[in-house]
C-alpha cells in the first residue's frame, strides 16, 4: 500500500488558522449575503428609528397645526332602477366600487377643483389668500387641493369620504362642504338632463311606432279586399278552418286516386283479355258455351242419334247402311257443335276485350277532366296560401309594433317619474362636515421620519454585521476557505431543502433518488475525490469531529456513487462503539463482522456480505468489543485493509468521532486518504480546527472535506443552485424511489 503526501492538486495546504489578507477580507457578494440573512433585523431597526424620529411630534403639533374636516356622500348603484318596483336592483359589489372610484376621480379632477376655487365663500378664506399669495397664484391653490383634498371611495360601504386638511378648522369644513354641494349639484343636473333627453327620444319613437301600426292595419285590410277571402285571420287555436277550396281540392284528390286505381286495373284486365283471346278456352267461356241454346240443341240431337246408332248396331251390325248413315249424321252434328263452340268462344272473348277497352277510354276521359279540375283547385289553394302568408306577415309586424309601443309607453312613464325622483342623481349628501376638534399629525412624518429611519437603518446594519461576526459555525464554503484552509471537495445541502428526498433514506440518496440535487452533490464529491491528486487512492477513510456530523450518510452515498461508476467497492464499518451500517444496509446479515476478523475468528472474506446494491459489499462492525482501539491498531486490521485493497477497486471506512475517541487515528494511518465531514448546523470552527490537528499529528493524508447539511441561506448560492438544477432537469423522468 502506497502512502501519498498530503497534497491536493500539487499544493501543500496551510495550517488551519493561517489566513492571508486576501482570505480574511469579505467580498461584496459575502457582504450582500450577510445583509440578506439579517434583513428582518435591519428592517426592525429601521422601523424603530422611524418611530424615534416621531419624537418631534409635539413640536409640529405645537407650531404647525393641521385640521382635517370630513363629510360623507352616499353613492347609489350605477343602474337605472325601476321606480315602479319596490325591490331594489342587485348590482355586483365590484361594479359599485368602480363607480365610486370614478366619481371620486371626477371630484378630484382639475376642472372640479377650479370650479371650487371660483366659489365666493372659498375665495374669501384666509387659506385661499395665503395659498395664492406669491408667484403661483391659483395654480398653487389647485396643487394644494390636489394634495390635501381627498375623495376616498369605500370598498364595502356605499360612501365617498371627502376630507380637507388645512391650518384652520372652520375653513377646512367650509371647503369640504362647498366641494360636496358643488359636486352633487353638477352631477344631479347632468343626470336629470340625461333622463330628460331619453324622455324626448322615447316620445319621438312612440309616435313613429304608432304610425307603423296604422300602416300595418291598412295593409291587412288591403289583403282582405284584394283576395276577397274573409277567413284569413288565425283563430285562437293556432290552426286555420278549412276553406271550401281546400275541401274541394281534397275531394278531387281522393277521386283522382280512385280513378288512377281503376285505370290501372282496366289496363291489367285488357292485357289479360288480350292474352286469353289467343289461348285455350277458359272455364268462364266454357260455361257460356254450355249455356248456348244451339249448343244444347246440337247436344240433344247428337244424343238421339247416338241412341239410334246403338240400336242399329245391335240390330244390323256395323256394316249396315243405316248404321253408316247414322254415324255420318253424328259426325256432322259433332262438327257443327265444334264449329259453334269456336264461334261462341271467339265472340265472347272479343266482346269482353271491347267492353274493357271502352271502359278504359271512359275512365281516361274522366281522369283528364278530373285533373283539369284539380289543377284549377290547386291554383286557388296556392292563391289562398299566399294570401294567408302575406296576411300573417302583416299581423306579425302589427303585433311586434304593438308590443314595442307598449314597452315604450312603460319606459316613458318610468322616465317621467325619474325626472322628479330625488334618487336620480345617484349621489346624496348624508351630512355637512363639522369643524374638526383635534389636529392631525401627518405632516411631522415628513420632517422627522427620514432622519430616524436612516439612523435605525445604520444601527441595524451594524448589529447585523456584529451578529454575523460572532457566529463561529462552519456554515458556508467561504468559512472553510477562510478559517480551515482545507480543500472543499463536496457540499451536501440540507435534506429539507430538496423535495426529491422527502421519503428517501438519507444513507441511500444516490441509489434511491439519483435525480435529486443531493444525489448530484454526492456524485460531484466522488468526481472531486478522483481528481484531487496525481495518484489515485484505493482506501478512503470518512472522519468527523463530533457525533451526528453525517459521516455515515457520506460514507454510504460515496460508496454507492463509486459503485454506480462500475467500481467494486467495499464499505467497512470501523465504528466499533456505535455501529450504524448494519441498520443502513439491512438486506441480509452475516454471522461475522469486523471484530470477528480482528480477533481471528474468520477470514475477512467470510465477514463480507452483500449490501443489496450492485458492486457494493459490506463488512459490519460485528459483536461489541471491550478494547476497540487496540483491535483497530493491531496487525490484522492492516492485513485486512491491504487484502481488501487488492480485491476491490475502492475501500471506504466509516469511523467514530475524532474528538471523542482515538480509534480513528489508528485507521487514518492505514488509509490512503482521509475525507473530513463538517456539519454546517453543528460544527464550530474550533472543533473543526482541532479535528484537522488531531489527524495531521498522526500523519493522515487529508485530501479534503465535505460540508454536510448546508442550508440555502439568504445570500448563499445554494438557493440559486436549487432553482437552476430543477430548471435544468425539468422534463426528465423521475426515478422510481420505491
Amino acid at each position: 500500500m502506497t502512502k501519498r503526501n498530503p497534497t491536493v492538486a500539487g499544493r501543500t495546504p496551510k495550517p488551519p488558522g493561517a489566513r492571508g489578507a486576501s482570505d480574511a477580507a469579505l467580498t461584496p457578494k459575502e457582504v450582500l449575503g450577510m445583509l440578506r440573512r439579517h434583513v428582518w433585523l435591519i428592517f426592525f431597526m429601521t422601523v424603530l428609528g422611524g418611530a424615534v424620529g416621531g419624537g418631534g411630534w409635539y413640536l409640529v403639533r405645537r407650531f404647525l397645526p393641521l385640521y382635517k374636516a370630513e363629510t360623507v356622500i352616499k353613492v347609489l348603484p350605477p343602474v337605472q332602477t325601476d321606480p315602479m318596483e319596490i325591490v331594489a336592483s342587485q348590482v355586483q359589489q365590484e361594479i359599485q366600487y368602480g363607480h365610486r372610484v370614478s366619481l371620486a376621480n371626477l371630484m378630484k379632477s382639475q376642472s372640479s377643483l377650479q370650479k371650487l376655487l371660483q366659489v365666493d365663500r372659498v375665495g374669501a378664506t384666509n387659506w385661499y389668500r395665503r395659498t395664492t399669495r406669491g408667484r403661483g397664484g391659483a395654480v398653487a391653490a389647485v396643487r394644494y387641493l390636489e394634495k390635501h383634498l381627498s375623495a376616498y371611495p369605500h370598498r364595502e360601504a356605499e360612501h365617498i369620504v371627502v376630507s380637507m386638511s388645512c391650518g384652520h378648522p372652520g375653513e377646512a369644513a367650509l371647503i369640504v362642504n362647498e366641494m360636496a354641494d358643488l359636486f352633487i349639484k353638477d352631477h344631479g343636473d347632468t343626470e336629470r338632463q340625461d333622463v330628460a333627453n331619453k324622455l324626448v327620444e322615447l316620445t319621438s319613437r312612440q309616435s313613429a311606432v304608432e304610425k307603423e301600426i296604422l300602416a300595418s292595419e291598412q295593409a291587412l285590410q288591403g289583403v282582405r279586399e284584394r283576395t276577397g277571402i274573409t277567413d284569413l285571420e288565425m283563430p285562437m287555436g293556432g290552426r286555420y278552418f278549412q276553406n271550401t277550396i281546400t275541401l274541394r281540392l281534397n275531394d278531387l284528390e281522393l277521386q283522382k286516386n280512385e280513378l288512377d286505381l281503376a285505370v290501372g286495373q282496366l289496363k291489367t284486365d285488357i292485357e289479360n283479355l288480350s292474352r286469353l283471346a289467343q289461348g285455350p278456352i277458359t272455364e268462364q267461356i266454357a260455361a257460356v258455351i254450355e249455356d248456348d241454346a244451339v249448343m244444347l240443341s246440337l247436344a240433344q240431337q247428337i244424343a238421339l242419334l247416338e241412341a239410334q246408332l246403338s240400336g242399329y248396331l245391335s240390330k244390323f251390325g256395323e256394316g249396315h247402311r243405316n248404321v253408316r248413315q247414322a254415324q255420318e249424321q253424328v259426325q256432322e252434328l259433332q262438327a257443327r257443335r265444334d264449329q259453334r263452340k269456336t264461334e261462341i268462344a271467339e265472340q265472347t272473348r272479343r266482346a269482353n276485350l271491347r267492353n274493357a277497352q271502352d271502359n278504359l277510354r271512359v275512365f281516361e276521359g274522366r281522369l283528364t277532366e278530373l285533373e283539369r279540375m284539380r289543377e284549377a283547385a290547386s291554383q286557388q289553394q296556392r292563391a289562398l296560401d299566399d294570401a294567408r302568408a302575406e296576411y300573417g306577415r302583416q299581423v306579425k309586424i302589427r303585433d311586434e309594433r304593438t308590443e314595442t309601443l307598449n314597452q315604450i309607453k312603460t319606459q316613458v312613464e318610468k322616465l317621467r317619474i325619474m325626472v322628479k325622483d330625488p334618487d336620480t342623481p345617484k349621489v346624496q349628501l348624508l351630512g355637512r362636515a363639522p369643524e374638526p376638534l383635534e389636529m392631525v399629525i401627518s405632516r411631522n412624518l415628513l420632517l422627522w421620519g427620514p432622519g430616524g429611519t436612516m439612523l435605525g437603518l445604520l444601527f441595524g446594519l451594524s448589529l447585523a454585521f456584529l451578529v454575523e461576526m460572532l457566529n463561529d459555525l462552519v456554515r458556508t464554503p467561504s468559512d472553510i476557505r477562510r478559517f480551515l484552509r482545507v480543500p472543499l471537495l463536496g457540499i451536501i445541502p440540507d435534506a429539507d431543502e430538496d423535495r426529491a428526498v422527502d421519503h428517501v433514506d438519507l444513507c441511500h440518496v444516490v441509489e434511491q433518488a439519483p435525480y435529486s440535487l443531493l444525489g448530484e452533490c454526492y456524485r460531484r464529491c466522488r468526481t472531486n475525490l478522483d481528481l484531487s491528486g496525481d495518484e489515485s487512492f484505493k482506501t478512503l477513510l470518512i472522519a468527523g469531529g463530533q457525533p451526528g456530523d453525517g459521516k455515515t450518510s457520506v460514507a454510504c452515498n460515496l460508496a454507492e456513487a463509486f459503485a454506480a461508476k462500475y467500481e467494486k467497492v467495499l464499505l467497512i464499518d470501523g465504528n466499533l462503539r456505535q455501529p450504524a451500517l448494519h441498520e443502513a444496509f439491512s438486506s441480509e446479515e452475516s454471522q461475522f463482522g469486523l471484530t470477528s476478523v480482528l480477533v481471528g475468528e474468520c477470514e475477512y472474506t467470510q465477514a463480507v456480505r452483500s449490501s443489496g446494491v450492485a458492486g457494493l459489499d459490506l463488512i459490519d462492525a460485528g459483536s461489541p468489543s471491550s478494547n476497540p482501539a487496540e483491535l483497530l491498531a493491531g496487525f490484522r486490521m492492516k492485513e485486512l485493509i491491504e487484502a481488501a485493497a487488492k480485491d476491490y477497486d475502492r475501500v471506504i471506512l466509516d469511523t467514530p468521532p475524532v474528538l471523542l475517541v482515538s480509534d480513528v487515528k489508528m485507521l487514518a494511518r492505514l488509509a490512503d486518504a482521509t475525507l473530513l465531514v463538517f456539519n454546517a448546523a453543528t460544527t464550530r470552527r474550533g472543533a473543526a480546527e482541532r479535528t484537522i490537528f488531531e489527524l495531521q499529528d498522526v500523519g493522515a493524508n487529508i485530501v479534503g472535506c465535505v460540508l454536510f447539511g448546508v442550508e440555502a441561506m439568504k445570500g448563499g448560492y445554494f438557493r440559486q443552485q436549487f432553482k437552476a438544477y430543477r430548471k435544468y432537469l425539468k422534463g426528465q423522468p423521475v426515478a422510481d424511489t420505491a
